[in-house]
């Protein structure tokens, strides 16, 4: 049983990587018994360009304080662009974890607007990550900011970073494009070794005794995949980046789907923080139990099986397939009232 991918130029000795989203990955302890467990990679937990630009703001403020009294001083210190306070922590972590395990681990970079930030990219393949999985977490607000200059601010964060490594980057994205085909291409063309499908906004939740606005994590469960599956199922075959996903894989079943809509590996989070560490070993398990059933011999066999250009009916995919939908349900609907 051939279980082997291959992802951002790497080869994976399964499709199950856990994800930037989980801070399993903080301990290396952790990130050895992962290994352990059957993960391919691992996409290490994020560095925030909050955290970097506020490192700076901080140095900058100390270096700086009081040397206005004292003009020459400022002569004895080097630049606060050549320190890197706080985020050594994270490049150490990487080298750490490099040195303690034999699987690829892909570093996170967390960010929403072009700047000095994406320069820890190259910081990041220094310390020895075999790949960058660029997270664009951004929530556009401002009413006069069009369209066309949220999707351009993607290409220029991408190409920034891709400007300042040698080693492959993923993009980690969200689904809330006008044209979610058409973005991906540009991504594609812009360089992206890779597509992440797709980063899952945490949504606030409003205390109405203390009157707060509060932070709510909701873990994800099956249902979430369909939107990931759908759109890997759409772009496989039409785009030369490969294809990641993730959001509510919890089985083997949601693994197995992910694959055959095209995915190259399938990213998970919430069913490690549900079942622990261990529970990969089973996820693999189910998969190959399922693949002995059904007579497959690779991983690659079923790869794109199920996509868009390779479906008999392609329309499944798209608006035809609402209308079916509806129409079952108020057929279900209507038998049940009989009934």
């Amino acid at each position: 049983m051939d279980l082997t991918t291959t992802y951002l130029g790497l080869n994976l000795r399964s499709p199950l990587v856990p994800s930037a989203a989980t801070p399993l990955s903080e301990d290396i302890d952790n990130i050895r018994r992962m290994e352990d467990a059957g993960a391919a990679a691992i996409v290490l937990h994020s560095l925030f360009e909050e955290q970097l630009v506020q490192e700076k703001f901080e140095l900058h403020h100390h270096l700086t304080y009081g040397t206005e009294s004292f003009a020459e001083s400022l002569t004895y210190f080097p630049e606060p662009e050549a320190f890197h306070v706080g985020s050594e922590l994270y490049l150490d972590h990487i080298r750490k974890a490099k040195e303690a395990v034999n699987i690829p681990i892909i570093a996170s970079l967390n960010g929403y607007t072009p700047g000095g930030w994406v320069e820890y990219a190259q910081l990041m393949q220094q310390a020895g990550a075999d790949a960058i999985e660029l997270n664009v977490y951004y929530v556009p607000t401002d009413p006069n900011v069009t369209g066309a200059e949220v999707e351009q601010n993607y290409i220029n964060i991408l190409r920034d970073v891709k400007a300042e490594v040698t080693i492959p980057v993923a993009i980690k994205l969200s689904p809330f494009f006008s044209n979610m085909a058409n973005m991906a291409k540009r991504l594609d063309d812009a360089g992206a070794d890779a597509l992440v499908l797709f980063n899952r906004f945490y949504q606030p939740d409003i205390d109405i005794d203390n009157l707060e606005v509060y932070p709510h994590l909701v873990l994800s469960t099956p249902s979430a995949t369909r939107l990931p599956m759908r759109w890997i199922a759409i772009l496989y075959g039409r785009i030369q980046a490969d294809l990641a996903a993730t959001g509510g894989i919890q089985r083997g079943q949601d693994a197995l789907k992910m694959l055959m809509a095209g995915a190259k590996v399938t990213q998970l989070c919430s069913t490690l923080l549900r079942h622990g560490i261990e529970h990969i070993r089973e996820i693999e398990q189910e998969i190959v139990h399922w693949m002995e059933e059904h007579e497959y011999v690779s991983i690659q066999q079923m790869q794109g099986s199920m996509s868009q250009i390779n479906c008999p009916d392609e329309s499944a995919f798209e608006r035809a397939q609402y209308m079916k939908v509806i129409q079952s349900y108020s057929s279900d609907r209507a038998m049940t009232s009989v009934r």
